[in-house]
């Protein structure tokens, strides 16, 4: 069994809240409320590609949106916010 290092990030310390995905043509936008350690909750925003070729790749950067992408966002993001107390 291995020791933890001392300022780490494990991903059973980290709590999801909310989570909620927007499709787009070949994106999809998640939303995701999570609280890690019992901490105030935090917002993250993440784009895979959507498609079977693509199931198992590790998000990208979210970069730049279209109008289509922001007007998908902007009401997950308010109902994410919801959660967030």
């Amino acid at each position: 069994m291995r020791e933890e290092k001392a300022g780490r990030f494990r991903d059973t310390a980290d709590r999801k809240i909310f989570s909620k995905a927007w499709e787009g043509n070949s994106w999809r936008i998640i939303v995701t409320v999570s609280s890690y350690k019992g901490l105030p909750p935090k917002l993250l925003i993440t784009r895979e590609k959507s498609g079977r070729k693509y199931e198992n790749r590790p998000f990208a950067k979210l970069g730049r949106l279209s109008k289509e992408e922001v007007a998908g966002l902007i009401p997950m993001m308010q109902e994410a916010m919801l959660h967030m107390k």
